[in-house]
């Protein structure tokens, strides 16, 4: 009966999923999972057609940028706070680094995907600090 009036979704696995998609829109759920690890990260990725934004739900998120050069040329880290909107510009390289409770909700346009986006390899230097400093943060969020 409430179908035809409300949506609801959910989702406890790991990694990214969409949920809903209306128009040129989506909102999906990011969930910790071992490839953004802070050990295993070894690249940051851009949208070239749209701001990307996210919300943490529940545990500890780090955003990483990395500038918004043609590479990654800087590591800034910004401490996500509970219930707080993270709006990662269009061009800028990110990456975002999660505690393993950590539930993330991302507002995001519908199309955005490899198509419209950019990887781009650290180097082994970046890698180390990026590493260095997610390693402290989760330790120690405050």
């Amino acid at each position: 009966m409430l179908s035809n009036l409300i949506e609801v979704k959910g989702f406890e696995g790991e990694g990214y999923q969409p949920l809903v998609s209306y128009g040129t829109w989506r909102v999906a759920a990011l969930r910790y999972l071992e490839e953004i690890a802070p050990d295993r990260i070894n690249s940051m990725e851009r949208h070239k057609s749209t701001d990307e934004v996210f919300v943490l739900v529940k545990g500890i998120g780090m955003i990483v940028l990395g500038g918004n050069s043609c590479k990654v040329d800087t590591i800034e880290t910004v401490a996500m706070k509970t219930g707080k909107v993270y709006n990662v510009k269009k061009n800028t390289w990110h990456n975002i680094i999660l505690s393993e409770d950590a539930h993330v909700i991302v507002i995001e346009n519908d199309d955005t995907g490899d198509e419209n986006s950019e990887h781009c390899l650290l180097t082994m230097e970046t890698q180390q600090l990026l590493r260095h400093k997610a390693q402290s943060f989760l330790l120690d969020p405050c």
